[in-house]
């Protein structure tokens, strides 16, 4: 299935689509994930040929690791991408999307890291690590 999607920061300095499929939901829990955003984040991906940026004057990125990036809006501080440069995909905050989005959250990853003042009821797999199961789906 092919997605048509957009998506921006809050202010708008940052704007974007997806014109292809979209990988489903995953929340992921590890450190630096709380640091950036004040608690898990939750995440889609798409592949990089099917990602375009349609308005990036506010868009600063941050090297967290090696070949990581997080990219975020320097104005209103929205943070809308994390980017393993050597993956063939780039991950997208889901909360960024325009709605509907169709999309559902399917699994919880490095739920080891996560803090200590909520529980995880949703009855999702529950992974340590980046163990991702769901794949960006070209949907052939």
């Amino acid at each position: 299935m092919t997605n048509n999607v957009t998506g921006s920061c809050l202010c708008g300095a940052v704007k974007y689509q997806v014109i292809g499929p979209l990988r489903p939901v995953v929340a992921c829990h590890c450190g630096q994930c709380q640091k950036t955003s004040g608690h898990h984040v939750a995440a889609t991906s798409a592949k990089r040929e099917h990602f375009q940026l349609l308005e990036e004057g506010g868009l600063k990125w941050f090297f967290s690791a090696e070949k990581i990036r997080r990219g975020f809006c320097q104005q209103c501080g929205g943070n809308l991408f994390w980017d393993s440069m050597t993956l063939p995909t780039i991950s997208i905050f889901a909360g960024t999307l325009d709605q509907p989005s169709g999309l559902e959250l399917v699994e919880h990853i490095y739920v080891e890291d996560k803090a200590d003042y909520y529980e995880i009821t949703d009855g999702l797999p529950q992974r340590h690590g980046f163990n991702i199961t769901s794949k960006v789906d070209d949907g052939e």
